[in-house]
């Protein structure tokens, strides 16, 4: 604080700061020829360093002594809290400091959309268990509307999901490109070998709505070959309509990736579409003033791997 108020006095703004490195050289060598050195300067450049030093603080801060230089009281007081304030200023210019998942002990935070998780996640807890193993995980809901703030507060690691127009602050990487499946119970009465299109149509839906009601691809793509599709169920969670799909006469049409795994899991049989539906891009997403810390980047690599296998 002393040494703070020092310069704030000898306004710190018209001061060159070099002075300070200097002045550190000088108080630990006692020596101008060693001093100028210990921080490459010539002699010359030393011995003008410390006249502006002498002028800086008012005090001449080393005077010739019996055996060498002696610093004055006024020096003998600054030379800690200038070391002080050296570390610091070099600690704050250093690299990032290296990030070793072997040992590296930290909860990463992740939201993403349920479908997005069930197809992520085991994969993702296998990777860190085996390269992270003190780090762990957490998915937290899903929630698009505060997303971006999430991101730009450090709430939250990465973004995953399906997103568009995102502001330039925000980093997007695409992870996979994702089209889409249909569902229905094994033995359904009236979908045997294949589904076709009157079937589509005129079978009674199941719809995964997440967030606001809209027209979903499905509908978009019937309306614009002038059929309109019956949705009997609407569900907000991927992972609740397969499994009631699995259990009634509904049909479903589902991102494909998640339709496959659920089909291994449930008594299910996958169809195509017999329309063209538009598929999406799912990407995850971080903020940039995140772009080069180490472990986010391990965490944003693996997420990549493991969403390349899925």
């Amino acid at each position: 604080m002393m040494l703070i108020a020092i310069m704030h006095n000898a306004h710190l703004v018209s001061t060159d700061l070099n002075l300070l490195v200097a002045l550190d050289a000088l108080l630990r060598e006692r020596h101008v020829t060693r001093a100028a050195r210990a921080v490459g300067l010539s002699q010359s450049a030393m011995s003008h360093a410390l006249r502006r030093l002498r002028a800086v603080f008012g005090d001449p801060l080393l005077v010739r002594g019996a055996t060498g230089m002696v610093a004055t009281p006024r020096a003998e007081a600054l030379e800690a809290p200038l070391r002080e304030l050296l570390e610091g200023a070099e600690a704050l210019l250093a690299r990032s400091p290296a990030f070793d998942p072997s040992t590296a002990a930290q909860v990463f935070t992740l939201a993403s959309e349920d479908f997005v998780s069930a197809l992520l996640v085991p994969d993702l807890l296998g990777r860190l268990r085996a390269e992270a193993p003190r780090c762990d995980l957490d998915v937290a809901p899903y929630a698009k509307a505060v997303m971006l703030d999430r991101l730009e507060r450090s709430e939250l690691d990465l973004a995953v999901g399906v997103y568009r127009e995102l502001p330039a602050s925000i980093r997007v990487q695409t992870l996979f490109e994702e089209d889409y499946a249909c569902v229905v119970r094994e033995g359904h009465p009236r979908v045997k070998r294949r589904l076709t299109f009157r079937q589509y149509v005129d079978l009674p839906h199941a719809l995964i709505g997440v967030g606001e009601r809209g027209a979903a691809p499905v509908d978009t793509a019937l309306a614009a070959l002038g059929e309109r599709r019956r949705v009997l169920l609407r569900v907000g969670h991927f992972l609740a309509a397969p499994l009631i799909v699995a259990q009634s006469d509904l049909i479903l049409t589902l991102p494909r990736r998640l339709a496959n795994r659920l089909a291994r899991m449930a008594p299910l049989v996958l169809h195509e579409p017999p329309v063209e539906i538009p598929g999406f891009r799912v990407s995850q997403l971080w903020h940039e003033r995140r772009q080069r810390d180490p472990a986010h980047v391990f965490l944003r690599r693996t997420v990549a791997e493991v969403a390349a296998h899925v």
